[in-house]
């Protein structure tokens, strides 16, 4: 079993009166996480419950503390695994937490804005939240340094779902990605709304693989969907609420040639993005490694500033002209610029960007030197 980064984080924060919450995509490793954390207690005091359970999600929306006393009984530790499937879970959180003495609770989701602020409104100061992606470089591992290099090519192609990468052969990856894809990833995307057009949903994720590293026109990927505007943002929404992509806005602080109308999308995971293409061919044989790469480096470089509270505003930079910079870090009142190039070639800082913010430092990523930046 691949040790989660967060593991430590999580046993220290399981307090009595206090929720932790992970958040994360499906399959991402939460439910094994939550069955981990619960043989490291070494208790049998565990009360652990899924949010589909009915007759779990009956008492714990009950908003009637007798209920949930006895619902808990004597156990120290309440465990609800996809919570957000719990009507008026913050509410009844809270009650548990203010009524139900030394009990530390511990839920997970797979939407991250909705049961986020379920559970945050009412317990301001009383929750710690914690996200959980697909497998991370730094958690997989790999401390030698060839072996990391053999195993890059499969990273960028299959990407880090725990079972397809634990998975033994070609084949069985892609099915486990497919699964996923197919399964789980777009039934939260249909549940959080209510929707049913899988077919919609499938169609934009494929215009937005294409367009890794370039700007979204909102009102483009309406014309070649049929809908409106509205309606591609709203979807953009969702699929964000479910952890299968994130936006990426344009840095702009002095200079008026500055580009900063139309955000960029990432997906959280390779992997899921070349099933979206069906395109498992090797490196070799592709024309897109350039958005695999950049890809790859912005949410792996995402994922560890996470893990390690790393608190950081991320942008990219262009200029009308063309001049552009992958990921800009704002931190600390310092600005960090970061080229992503799967090439070993020297690249140089654009003087626009140099000239204009003075004391920025300026590096490039590529396949030599990731490491350094992710681990």
């Amino acid at each position: 079993m691949i040790s989660r980064y967060i593991t430590k984080q999580v046993l220290r924060d399981l307090e009595p009166s206090r929720v932790v919450g992970v958040f994360g995509p499906r399959r991402s490793g939460k439910t094994v996480l939550m069955n981990l954390i619960k043989e490291k207690i070494g208790t049998s005091q565990v009360l652990m419950v899924h949010g589909e359970n009915l007759d779990a999600a009956e008492a714990l929306s009950s908003q009637r503390t007798g209920v949930l006393r006895r619902f808990i009984g004597a156990n120290k530790y309440l465990f609800v695994d996809e919570a957000q499937k719990v009507p008026n879970i913050g509410v009844n959180l809270k009650l548990i937490v203010d009524t139900v003495q030394d009990v530390a609770v511990f839920v997970t989701g797979s939407s991250s804005f909705g049961l986020r602020n379920k559970i945050g409104e009412p317990l301001v100061g009383r929750a710690r939240y914690y996200y959980l992606y697909p497998l991370s470089l730094m958690e997989v591992g790999i401390s030698d340094y060839l072996k990391q290099k053999e195993m890059l090519e499969e990273q960028l192609i299959y990407g880090f779902y725990p079972q397809v990468y634990s998975a033994e052969t070609i084949e069985q990856k892609r099915i486990e990605l497919e699964s996923i894809r197919d399964g789980y990833l777009m039934k939260d995307i249909l549940e959080l709304d209510n929707l049913k057009d899988s077919i919609f949903i499938f169609n934009l994720l494929r215009l937005i693989t294409f367009q890794i590293g370039k700007d979204i026109s909102y009102s483009e990927l309406a014309t070649n969907l049929n809908v409106n505007k509205r309606t591609v943002m709203r979807y953009l929404e969702l699929l964000e609420k479910s952890f299968v992509v994130f936006p990426h806005n344009g840095f702009s602080r002095n200079l008026r040639k500055e580009y900063t109308k139309s955000p960029r999308y990432y997906f959280w995971d390779n992997g899921i993005m070349n099933s979206l293409i069906s395109n498992y061919n090797r490196l070799g044989l592709r024309d897109d490694i350039g958005r695999l790469w950049e890809n790859y480096c912005i949410s792996e470089r995402i994922k560890y500033q996470r893990y390690k509270k790393i608190s950081s505003n991320n942008y990219f930079w262009r200029t009308y002209d063309k001049k552009e910079i992958d990921l800009i870090e704002e931190r600390e009142g310092k600005l960090y610029a970061y080229e992503c190039k799967y090439s070993k070639k020297s690249v140089r800082p654009p003087k626009d960007f140099i000239d204009n913010y003075p004391g920025s430092e300026f590096s490039v990523i590529n396949r030599e030197n990731y490491q350094d930046y992710f681990t």
